[in-house]
């Protein structure tokens, strides 16, 4: 039977009744497939179902084959060893032991036919780049993203029919991207991967679109997707202007006609006060002519009603595309002027930064590297979080730090008085006016920020940030697209293109360092911060 999985009228709520799906229905065979949706939308629940972390409210997973669970978050235990962490220590220990020749049964038994383990598992830590790790390493000393790529490991080695990856390049270098897009090229059985990343989802070979808890399929990978959408897009507008003009058709007539039946009142009156005809015949003439008057209103109305029916479908078959559009003025940086410092800095954790480095004027600057070269420890001490150990770090501009753990919010309050923490001056009214551009209108402004989605707390953290007085002229980012959905990311780039301070941006995302209109890209590697391009950064070795 070859591996598939089926979700068969699912259902899923929260405790507090919130639901998430509800009879949902889908089929995913051999393949790749791209999980979609705006955040909030239920991807990450929906893989949780089918790995089995969650229990349905109603209905069912059905899964052909084994399934492996790459979750958003990995957390591996310091005080395993890495053949601990990929499951093959006691089949390790067996094989050790029938080479020193010991042949209890136990050892046979605990083998099987695994009798090639650790050449194959070196040679799937090789392919992921992780070839440099030992089996005996402790865990402890294995990055972030080396974490990521070493559960991805154990899911290989598992050799699961059903792979469900949630998020896979959050945390990974270019390098180690490049490996796992690799990985999903070759994948030979169903996958579904939920992801922001372009580059992975144009490795899919067809993209799920869950949205309103319904799932909308399109074939082909992500840019043949987004051409799919863009025509629907423009058939849903042509259908709303249709709608439109329809609707206000539809109410002009039915004015017209209450003009009519309010002239034909009047004359049947007149008729009847000058008593011109007999007074049966005119009272029939006028019960006839309400009851002719009524159908011919009532026609009218429920024109009007299939009109706005028409038009309300037609909008919500367009997508909301609201973008943030910010005016921030007093952010803006002369060109020229000096706005970072750096001499000689030795971060508290990490290699010594040889020589000095200047940010000037309103430069947008991309600090790439290797996951572990020191990016977050490096924005963490410009920002003063850190002091270093030797050499100086200086700001000559107000600045503020977005740090990937999104903790400058406070979940017990809501996202105006989130704002009104970084502004004290401000007037409620103005955060509510300002809030509002960044898509936090009416009550949603009153929302607990605890209680926000992940693009939502993002946007509320942004604003807080950037809505912050005095107004911030240097802003450092860390990883910021890392759980955001594209619609988030494009809102991110459109607040961004409206903020004319200085930029730091520490990301793996190129193409979204790209749109940002970066003018330096600084590689750190090895306690150097050097100038590189773009282009030595899109393939490398």
């Amino acid at each position: 039977m070859s591996p598939s999985l089926t979700c068969t009228s699912l259902s899923f709520a929260w405790p507090d009744g919130t639901p998430v799906f509800e009879s949902l229905d889908a089929a995913f065979g051999p393949g790749r497939t791209g999980l979609v949706g705006v955040n909030g939308s239920g991807k990450t629940t929906l893989l949780k179902l089918i790995a089995g972390e969650l229990t349905p409210t109603d209905g069912a997973v059905r899964v052909a084959g084994e399934v492996g669970y790459l979750p958003q978050n990995v957390t591996l235990d310091t005080a395993l060893r890495v053949d601990e962490a990929l499951g093959i220590a006691a089949k390790r220990a067996a094989l050790h032991a029938i080479e020193a020749g010991d042949t209890a049964e136990e050892h046979f038994e605990t083998l099987g036919d695994d009798w090639d383990v650790e050449e194959r598992t070196l040679a799937t830590l090789g392919e992921l780049g992780l070839g440099h790790l030992g089996l005996d390493r402790g865990v402890g000393e294995v990055s972030g993203g080396e974490s990521v790529l070493l559960r991805l490991a154990a899911l290989l080695l598992g050799r699961p029919e059903v792979l469900l990856l949630d998020e896979p390049t959050n945390n990974l270098d270019l390098y180690a991207r490049r490996r796992l897009y690799a990985a999903v090229a070759s994948w030979p059985g169903v996958l579904l991967v939920v992801s922001h990343d372009r580059e992975l989802l144009d490795l899919v070979d067809q993209v799920a679109d869950l949205r309103a808890g319904e799932i909308t399929w399109y074939g082909g990978n992500f840019s043949a997707y987004e051409d799919a959408l863009a025509v629907e897009q423009e058939a849903a507008e042509r259908m709303v202007r249709a709608a439109e003009a329809d609707w206000r058709k539809q109410k002009r007539e039915l004015a017209d006609a209450q003009v009519k039946l309010a002239r034909r009142k009047r004359y049947g009156q007149k008729m009847w006060d000058s008593k011109r005809e007999p007074k049966i015949v005119m009272g029939a003439r006028k019960r006839a002519a309400q009851e002719s008057a009524g159908k011919h209103r009532i026609l009218h109305e429920e024109r009007l009603a299939e009109a706005r029916e028409r038009l309300d479908e037609a909008v919500d078959a367009v997508r909301d595309d609201d973008e943030i559009r910010v005016d921030l003025p007093h952010t803006a940086v002369p060109p020229g002027r000096d706005v970072l410092t750096l001499r000689d800095v030795e971060p508290a954790y990490g290699g010594r930064l040889a020589g000095g480095f200047e940010l000037r004027g309103p430069e947008r600057v991309a600090l790439v590297g290797r996951n572990g070269a020191g990016k977050t420890t490096l924005l963490r001490t410009i920002a003063g979080e850190l002091e270093p150990v030797t050499g100086q770090a200086r700001a000559h501009v107000p600045l503020r730090f977005l740090p990937q753990r999104l903790d400058v919010l406070d979940g017990d309050l809501s996202v105006a008085q989130n704002v009104a923490r970084f502004a004290p001056g401000a007037t409620d009214n103005r955060i509510r006016a300002r809030l509002a551009r960044f898509l936090f209108r009416g009550a949603r402004a009153d929302q607990r920020a605890a209680t926000l989605s992940g693009g939502e707390r993002f946007r509320a953290a942004l604003a807080a940030l950037m809505l912050a007085e005095p107004a911030p002229q240097l802003l450092l980012l860390d990883e910021p697209t890392n759980n955001l959905d594209m619609a988030s990311v494009r809102q991110l780039t459109t607040a961004l293109e409206s903020y004319q301070g200085a930029l730091l941006v520490a990301s793996h995302d190129l193409p979204f360092l790209t749109s940002l209109g970066i003018t330096r890209w600084l590689l750190l590697e090895g306690g150097e911060l050097t100038e590189t391009r773009p282009e030595a950064l899109a393939d490398p070795a």
